[in-house]
């Protein structure tokens, strides 16, 4: 299977789903071509609205529409739509609107469109309210079953996706889980917890840590919200060393999502990977690199926090 943008299999589930499921309607805040959404309009005008650059006016309408009945899915880049945390606050997650938020071109992924585009801090808010679910699957596969549980979801579900293409690394036969992760290597020495863009590279890096004689366990947290608490417990447990892998702010994200759970419930050393402050125009390859994000700089980071 090719690799593929998360975003892609997403206008593609979409498509699907709404031929099976009438229900489902999509808004747009003026960017259905990148949030590839654009098909859905041509084949069901109807159900497609297009709000403009009105991100508030998105999540008012899309909220408006779940309380009606509807499940929409309100679509726009990561960082415009967390950019109205308190429309989301109130009128989706306080009502409990049954709206699917979707936010592409997250973190340092997007390249060259620079940080202005990036969405670097939604995980750190969205995790903030109580009742909203938060889904980031890591290839095609994994992306096309997340949406359509989203779409059965009894509540507001927030879907992450990425603008680059994504190397397959879901096994043969999966099926997604709402709530768990899924251990892609089994290992004794450190932890792995990967999600979204960089999931592949933690399993290149795993390969970098076998030639060293380091055995890492490499876990794709999908859901960041309910996190899968047993499963991080149990091999963290095991392997004594836990890092955490995201293209995201080390901060809110799933590096402190697990913080949190260690520090509460089992004193498991933990080293974060992630954005440490701005992003910036530049190549995503390169700029996985500068911030550690490509296998080397995961195994380079995971041998000194195992001081080897």
């Amino acid at each position: 299977m090719p690799a593929k943008a998360t975003r892609v299999a997403f206008g593609e589930a979409i498509l699907e789903l709404a031929a099976k499921n009438k229900r489902i309607v999509v808004v747009n805040a003026d960017l259905g071509k990148s949030t590839m959404t654009q098909k859905f309009a041509e084949v069901y005008p109807d159900r497609a609205f297009n709000v403009g650059v009105a991100e508030a006016n998105l999540i008012g309408i899309g909220a408006g529409l779940a309380l009606s009945g509807w499940i929409p899915f309100i679509c726009t880049f990561a960082c415009f739509v967390i950019g109205r945390f308190e429309t989301i606050r109130l009128s989706i997650s306080y009502s409990h609107a049954n709206v699917k938020i979707v936010g592409t071109h997250t973190g340092l992924g997007i390249g060259e469109d620079g940080y202005s585009q990036m969405g670097m801090e939604d995980l750190t808010l969205a995790r903030a309210l109580p009742n909203l679910a938060i889904i980031q699957p890591a290839d095609e596969v994994e992306t096309k079953q997340a949406v359509a549980y989203a779409a059965e979801h009894d509540g507001p579900v927030y879907l992450r996706f990425t603008r680059q293409a994504l190397e397959p690394v879901s096994p043969t036969g999966y099926t997604f889980q709402f709530g768990k992760g899924t251990v892609l290597r089994e290992g004794t020495d450190v932890t792995i917890l990967g999600t979204g863009g960089p999931l592949f590279n933690c399993l290149q890096a795993a390969d970098r840590l076998a030639a060293e004689g380091i055995r890492a366990e490499v876990i794709n947290i999908s859901t960041l919200k309910p996190l899968d608490e047993e499963l991080i417990l149990r091999s963290g447990g095991k392997t004594g060393h836990v890092v955490t892998v995201e293209d995201h702010t080390i901060r809110g994200g799933l590096g402190g999502a697990v913080a949190e759970l260690l520090s509460e419930a089992r004193p498991v050393p933990l080293k974060r990977l992630g954005v440490q402050g701005f992003g910036e125009s530049g190549d995503p390859r390169g700029l996985y690199a500068k911030h550690g994000l490509d296998p080397d700089g995961i195994a380079r980071s995971v041998m000194k926090f195992l001081k080897i």
